[in-house]
């Protein structure tokens, strides 16, 4: 049950429902890509993508300096929640426009 309440718990904050709905629609993205779409601090990015992963909603990769991370779906649950929040929070205006904003980027990444 701790588990199941630390999924939710991660969810209860705009910022990190937008992370990961950017991350539903992307499959994985660096900080910096999502610092660029947001239009929020790095250290903002940072503390909610380790709270995401603290509570197993994301998985990272390290490549280079840069850190990469996805969604996790490792269990039945997760999976289902995720196919909800990605139908669901596409319909919410400012993660539509999030969507819109971070398709925009000709480059891909906004890593330097």
């Amino acid at each position: 049950m701790k588990k199941t309440v630390q999924y939710f718990r991660a969810l209860a904050d705009e910022t990190r429902l937008r992370i990961l709905a950017l991350l539903l629609s992307s499959g994985e993205l660096c900080v910096c890509d999502v610092t660029a779409t947001l239009q929020l601090p790095q250290s903002t990015v940072s503390r909610h993508l380790s709270y995401l992963k603290n509570a197993g909603w994301v998985n990272d990769r390290r490549e280079g300096v840069w850190i990469f991370y996805t969604v996790a779906t490792d269990d039945d649950m997760k999976r289902q929640l995720a196919e909800v929040l990605r139908e669901r929070l596409a319909d919410i205006a400012v993660v539509g426009e999030d969507i819109k904003r971070l398709a925009s980027f000709s480059e891909g990444s906004h890593c330097a």
